[in-house]
């Protein structure tokens, strides 16, 4: 395993600045930004049409003694509105170019489309009743199926495999969700594991974890904490709309590696990721409401470093 970091945490700064600073706090890979949502910082999205600057920026990374683990890509290509659509999926297939350079995965989320044909924002069914809720996210399936099974060929016909970052607000948001597309596409297509959006929901996430690796898709892993408010939770949910800043009023939010859950969690983690052949990258991503950026992601470093599985297993020596 080795420790990476989601980059776009770093948009502000220039590329060798990130770089140095990954490298002084002690990382070994990093997650690069294309777009939409992570945005672009570095202007990466065409950077494989033109070799010299794709040179260039390998050699840094090089020099920083990284690696690339993950093109961040995260995005809505399903979105009811053709323009954003198409803007984001180009940025998908910028993604899977890059990735195919870097020989990694590109992450994104599964997109959202609209409850049917007519309407013009994206819907996300939480529920199947009243029925037009079941209707609208039958129709929501097949179009999520139609577009990533093209999308699944285009990944394989470029030596690159597509992460989906289950997320509640996007059709794919559960492990079974994940397992459900892969069936129904095509074996390049498999799961950016995110902890955090799995605890408020209520799923269990080393649970999840066994779910996936079992059908074989663990294919990235992004390291952030989910913070779970008895009081906030006693009175609204789960299903909570109140803005992330609202720390005290919410039902949970995300947070910094360890100030969610401890190592009853992350340690036993770490152990199932590996039995299920996960040896990948395990990617801060840095989310929390009450810490600056720098402070947030060293402590997500310092807490990490000890305890993820950086050797290769050993053979059994005792018996």
């Amino acid at each position: 395993m080795k420790l990476c970091v989601v980059a776009a945490l770093f948009g502000g700064m220039k590329i060798e600045k990130a770089l140095a600073y990954c490298q002084k706090v002690g990382l070994e890979a990093i997650e690069l930004p294309v777009g939409p949502y992570p945005g672009d910082p570095w202007n990466l999205q065409k950077i494989y049409k033109k070799p010299k600057r794709l040179a260039e920026l390998k050699m840094k990374i090089a020099d920083a003694g990284l690696v690339v683990q993950g093109i961040s890509a995260h995005g809505n290509p399903l979105h009811p509105n053709t323009a954003i659509a198409k803007v984001h999926q180009q940025m998908h297939h910028d993604g899977v170019m890059l990735a195919a350079e870097f020989e990694t995965v590109v992450i994104n989320f599964s997109g959202c489309p609209a409850g049917t044909r007519k309407d013009t924002v994206p819907n996300f069914v939480t529920c199947p009743w009243p029925p037009e809720f079941s209707e609208a996210s039958d129709y929501q399936w097949d179009v999520t199926i139609a577009h990533w099974t093209g999308e699944e060929k285009f990944a394989r016909e470029h030596g690159a495999k597509i992460a989906f970052e289950a997320h509640p607000g996007m059709v794919v948001h559960s492990p079974e969700d994940i397992v459900r597309l892969r069936k129904l596409t095509g074996k390049n297509i498999g799961a950016n594991f995110d902890p955090s959006h799995f605890w408020w929901q209520g799923i269990d996430p080393l649970e999840a974890i066994r779910f996936l690796g079992e059908n074989n898709c663990l294919f990235h892993f992004h390291a952030k904490d989910c913070y779970i408010n008895p009081a906030g939770r006693g009175t609204c949910g789960n299903l909570d709309t109140k803005g992330y800043g609202e720390v005290n009023k919410r039902g949970w939010v995300f947070c910094t590696v360890g100030y969610g859950h401890g190592e009853e969690f992350w340690k036993p983690c770490m152990r199932t990721l590996r039995a299920y052949g996960y040896d990948g990258a395990i990617s801060i991503e840095h989310e929390d409401s009450l810490m600056s950026i720098q402070d947030g992601f060293e402590k997500a470093v310092a807490y990490l470093n000890p305890i993820i599985l950086k050797q290769p297993a050993a053979k059994p020596w005792w018996f």
